[in-house]
């Protein structure tokens, strides 16, 4: 498990995606906590999959950012796959509106960094941000990630690469 000072992270697995579609309060029974308004953003994310197993995810999958001190879950991100081939990993995450801009985004993509760092293969660990400056911009600095450069999507047109390699030993 990936802990911090304030966030426990907690694996999804199909049962919390199906207490989520059954509704919000559901899944925060499931887990203990309050779950705010806002939450998720990006609910796709979340879809459960019918004919999933319930098979323990593995540990480069999505999490839950919970802070037990307040009781409630301030966020969710996780990585995209393990690491390939070149030893990069790719993560993403969101903050809840109402728990922004009290230092959750940062100690969470600290968590996840350091959690990909301590697997030997992982080199380098990237993530993609909206191609202006935001708040998120602001995170990935905080948290030792640099800007890389800047890619076409097909989503949203342009994104930003950023990347922190590993500290040399």
């Amino acid at each position: 498990m990936i802990a911090t000072p304030r966030l426990q992270f907690v694996a999804v697995e199909q049962r919390h995606k199906r207490a989520l579609a059954a509704g919000a309060a559901t899944l925060g029974e499931l887990l203990g906590v309050q779950i705010p308004r806002g939450w998720p953003r990006f609910p796709e994310a979340f879809t459960p999959s019918p004919d999933a197993p319930e098979l323990p995810p593995s540990q480069w999958c999505g999490y839950f950012f919970l802070d037990a001190g307040v009781a409630a879950l301030v966020g969710n991100g996780g990585f995209h796959a393990p690491p390939n081939d070149a030893g990069e990993t790719e993560f993403g995450y969101e903050i809840a509106p109402e728990f922004q801009n009290r230092g959750y985004a940062t100690e969470a993509v600290r968590g996840l960094a350091e959690f990909a760092f301590a697997d030997t293969r992982v080199r380098r660990v990237v993530a993609h941000t909206l191609a202006h400056k935001n708040a998120s911009n602001a995170v990935l600095i905080k948290a030792g990630f640099q800007f890389v450069e800047e890619l076409p999507n097909d989503e949203v047109g342009k994104v930003w690469r950023w990347d922190r390699a590993r500290s040399p030993d």
